[in-house]
Protein backbone atom coordinates (compact mmCIF):
# COMPACT_ATOMS: atom_id res chain seq x y z
CA UNK A 1 0.00 0.00 0.00
CA UNK A 2 1.43 3.38 -1.00
CA UNK A 3 0.57 6.37 1.32
CA UNK A 4 0.25 9.84 -0.53
CA UNK A 5 1.39 12.69 1.17
CA UNK A 6 -2.33 13.76 1.43
CA UNK A 7 -2.63 10.45 3.04
CA UNK A 8 -0.40 11.62 5.68
CA UNK A 9 -1.82 14.97 6.13
CA UNK A 10 -5.32 13.75 6.37
CA UNK A 11 -3.91 10.99 9.23
CA UNK A 12 -1.92 13.60 10.73
CA UNK A 13 -4.74 15.64 11.45
CA UNK A 14 -6.92 12.95 12.77
CA UNK A 15 -3.78 12.84 15.40
CA UNK A 16 -4.89 16.63 16.34
CA UNK A 17 -7.58 17.58 18.91
CA UNK A 18 -10.46 18.88 18.05
CA UNK A 19 -9.65 22.32 19.43
CA UNK A 20 -5.64 22.27 17.80
CA UNK A 21 -4.83 26.11 17.93
CA UNK A 22 -1.59 26.48 15.68
CA UNK A 23 -0.66 29.96 17.03
CA UNK A 24 -1.23 28.33 20.54
CA UNK A 25 0.67 25.53 19.62
CA UNK A 26 3.40 27.56 18.28
CA UNK A 27 3.53 29.58 21.38
CA UNK A 28 3.97 26.63 23.15
CA UNK A 29 6.76 25.56 21.35
CA UNK A 30 8.33 29.10 21.64
CA UNK A 31 8.26 29.23 25.21
CA UNK A 32 9.77 25.59 25.79
CA UNK A 33 12.55 26.40 23.21
CA UNK A 34 13.05 29.77 24.85
CA UNK A 35 13.53 28.11 28.07
CA UNK A 36 15.64 25.18 27.23
CA UNK A 37 17.74 26.39 24.26
CA UNK A 38 17.27 23.96 20.68
CA UNK A 39 19.49 21.11 21.38
CA UNK A 40 18.25 20.49 24.80
CA UNK A 41 14.27 20.58 23.50
CA UNK A 42 13.49 17.03 22.47
CA UNK A 43 10.82 16.01 19.55
CA UNK A 44 9.49 14.38 22.68
CA UNK A 45 9.29 17.35 25.17
CA UNK A 46 7.79 19.31 22.00
CA UNK A 47 4.92 17.35 21.78
CA UNK A 48 4.35 16.90 25.09
CA UNK A 49 3.54 20.39 25.48
CA UNK A 50 1.81 21.15 22.07
CA UNK A 51 -0.26 18.63 22.63
CA UNK A 52 0.23 17.04 19.03
CA UNK A 53 1.80 13.87 18.16
CA UNK A 54 4.90 13.52 15.84
CA UNK A 55 2.84 13.28 12.71
CA UNK A 56 0.73 16.11 13.41
CA UNK A 57 3.80 18.12 14.11
CA UNK A 58 5.45 17.85 11.20
CA UNK A 59 2.40 18.05 9.17
CA UNK A 60 1.84 21.74 10.78
CA UNK A 61 4.89 22.77 10.83
CA UNK A 62 7.75 20.76 8.71
CA UNK A 63 10.45 20.05 11.15
CA UNK A 64 12.03 20.98 14.62
CA UNK A 65 14.18 23.45 12.79
CA UNK A 66 11.38 24.83 10.56
CA UNK A 67 9.27 25.11 14.15
CA UNK A 68 12.31 26.56 15.71
CA UNK A 69 12.50 29.42 13.15
CA UNK A 70 8.96 29.88 13.28
CA UNK A 71 9.08 30.40 16.83
CA UNK A 72 11.90 33.09 17.06
CA UNK A 73 9.64 34.87 14.40
CA UNK A 74 6.71 34.63 17.02
CA UNK A 75 8.95 35.59 19.78
CA UNK A 76 10.26 38.64 17.49
CA UNK A 77 7.17 39.65 16.80
CA UNK A 78 5.64 39.45 20.10
CA UNK A 79 7.92 38.93 23.80
CA UNK A 80 10.87 40.70 22.48
CA UNK A 81 9.43 42.99 20.42
CA UNK A 82 10.25 46.72 21.66
CA UNK A 83 13.83 46.64 22.12
CA UNK A 84 14.74 48.93 18.95
CA UNK A 85 11.50 51.08 18.66
CA UNK A 86 13.22 54.32 18.89
CA UNK A 87 16.54 53.48 17.53
CA UNK A 88 15.59 55.92 14.43
CA UNK A 89 14.01 58.25 16.53
CA UNK A 90 16.58 59.07 19.08
CA UNK A 91 18.03 62.65 19.24
CA UNK A 92 21.65 61.62 19.38
CA UNK A 93 23.46 58.18 18.57
CA UNK A 94 24.33 58.21 22.37
CA UNK A 95 20.70 58.44 23.42
CA UNK A 96 19.81 56.01 20.98
CA UNK A 97 22.13 53.36 22.23
CA UNK A 98 21.48 54.26 26.03
CA UNK A 99 17.47 53.74 25.15
CA UNK A 100 18.28 50.24 23.51
CA UNK A 101 20.11 49.12 26.44
CA UNK A 102 17.62 50.27 29.02
CA UNK A 103 14.87 48.84 26.61
CA UNK A 104 16.61 45.31 26.78
CA UNK A 105 17.28 45.49 30.89
CA UNK A 106 13.43 46.36 30.81
CA UNK A 107 12.84 43.11 28.32
CA UNK A 108 14.95 40.65 29.67
CA UNK A 109 13.12 41.26 33.44
CA UNK A 110 9.54 40.70 32.55
CA UNK A 111 7.84 38.82 35.13
CA UNK A 112 6.07 35.53 33.57
CA UNK A 113 8.46 34.99 31.12
CA UNK A 114 11.46 33.29 30.54
CA UNK A 115 14.15 36.02 31.57
CA UNK A 116 17.20 37.09 28.70
CA UNK A 117 16.67 36.82 24.66
CA UNK A 118 15.33 33.96 22.70
CA UNK A 119 17.39 34.38 19.88
CA UNK A 120 20.83 34.61 21.93
CA UNK A 121 19.74 31.85 24.92
CA UNK A 122 18.09 29.14 22.75
CA UNK A 123 21.19 28.96 19.93
CA UNK A 124 22.67 25.44 18.94
CA UNK A 125 25.92 24.82 19.44
CA UNK A 126 27.73 25.39 16.11
CA UNK A 127 29.58 22.30 15.95
CA UNK A 128 27.69 19.77 15.10
CA UNK A 129 24.41 22.06 14.93
CA UNK A 130 21.66 22.10 12.68
CA UNK A 131 23.25 24.34 10.12
CA UNK A 132 19.91 25.90 9.32
CA UNK A 133 19.17 27.19 12.55
CA UNK A 134 22.71 28.36 12.91
CA UNK A 135 22.26 30.41 10.25
CA UNK A 136 18.85 31.74 10.86
CA UNK A 137 20.04 33.04 13.92
CA UNK A 138 22.95 34.59 12.96
CA UNK A 139 21.33 36.23 10.54
CA UNK A 140 18.98 37.40 13.41
CA UNK A 141 21.78 38.74 15.36
CA UNK A 142 23.77 40.35 12.60
CA UNK A 143 20.75 42.37 11.30
CA UNK A 144 20.40 44.45 14.50
CA UNK A 145 23.87 44.84 15.04
CA UNK A 146 23.81 46.19 11.30
CA UNK A 147 20.68 48.73 12.51
CA UNK A 148 22.66 49.99 15.02
CA UNK A 149 25.75 50.63 12.83
CA UNK A 150 23.16 52.58 10.72
CA UNK A 151 22.06 54.61 13.35
CA UNK A 152 25.90 55.04 13.91
CA UNK A 153 26.36 56.45 10.40
CA UNK A 154 23.78 58.70 10.28
CA UNK A 155 25.16 60.00 13.65
CA UNK A 156 28.56 61.18 11.72
CA UNK A 157 26.98 62.46 8.58
CA UNK A 158 24.60 64.64 11.18
CA UNK A 159 27.74 66.15 12.89
CA UNK A 160 27.11 64.21 16.22
CA UNK A 161 29.74 62.15 16.51
CA UNK A 162 33.60 62.20 14.90
CA UNK A 163 33.66 61.23 11.29
CA UNK A 164 36.38 59.07 12.65
CA UNK A 165 35.40 56.89 14.61
CA UNK A 166 34.55 53.24 14.15
CA UNK A 167 30.81 52.35 13.56
CA UNK A 168 31.22 48.77 13.38
CA UNK A 169 33.37 48.48 16.24
CA UNK A 170 31.12 50.51 18.40
CA UNK A 171 27.80 48.57 17.33
CA UNK A 172 29.29 44.99 17.61
CA UNK A 173 30.71 46.91 21.23
CA UNK A 174 26.85 47.24 22.26
CA UNK A 175 25.82 43.80 20.53
CA UNK A 176 28.17 42.05 22.63
CA UNK A 177 27.15 43.94 25.78
CA UNK A 178 23.23 42.96 25.12
CA UNK A 179 24.15 39.69 24.55
CA UNK A 180 26.09 39.78 27.72
CA UNK A 181 23.13 41.33 29.58
CA UNK A 182 20.55 38.33 28.19
CA UNK A 183 23.24 35.48 30.55
CA UNK A 184 23.04 38.09 33.28
CA UNK A 185 19.10 37.98 33.13
CA UNK A 186 19.04 34.28 32.68
CA UNK A 187 21.61 34.25 35.70
CA UNK A 188 18.88 36.04 38.46
CA UNK A 189 20.25 39.48 37.51
CA UNK A 190 17.38 42.09 38.63
CA UNK A 191 16.20 45.08 36.27
CA UNK A 192 18.04 47.39 38.45
CA UNK A 193 21.31 45.47 37.77
CA UNK A 194 20.47 45.65 34.12
CA UNK A 195 19.35 49.20 33.99
CA UNK A 196 22.93 50.27 36.00
CA UNK A 197 24.59 48.19 33.03
CA UNK A 198 22.87 49.90 30.55
CA UNK A 199 23.70 53.60 32.48
CA UNK A 200 27.35 52.49 32.73
CA UNK A 201 27.99 51.91 29.30
CA UNK A 202 26.24 55.34 28.55
CA UNK A 203 28.40 57.36 31.23
CA UNK A 204 31.83 55.71 29.67
CA UNK A 205 30.36 56.97 25.95
CA UNK A 206 32.94 59.55 25.15
CA UNK A 207 35.98 57.16 26.51
CA UNK A 208 34.29 54.45 24.30
CA UNK A 209 34.47 56.94 21.32
CA UNK A 210 37.80 58.26 21.88
CA UNK A 211 38.66 54.68 22.15
CA UNK A 212 37.29 53.85 18.66
CA UNK A 213 38.45 57.12 16.83
CA UNK A 214 42.28 56.34 17.80
CA UNK A 215 41.70 52.69 16.96
CA UNK A 216 40.76 53.40 13.75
Amino acid sequence: MIITKKDFTSMSSRGRPRNFSRQEALRSAMQLFWERGYDNTSLADLTRTMGLNPPSLYAAFGSKAQLFIEAVDLYGRTDGAGIWDDLENAPTAKAAVHDVLRRTAENFTRCGEPRGCMVVLSAPQMAGGDAEVCDALKVLRLEKQKALERRLERGVAEGDLNAGISCAAIAAYVATLQHGMSIEARDGATRETLLAIADCAAAGWDAMIAASVQSN
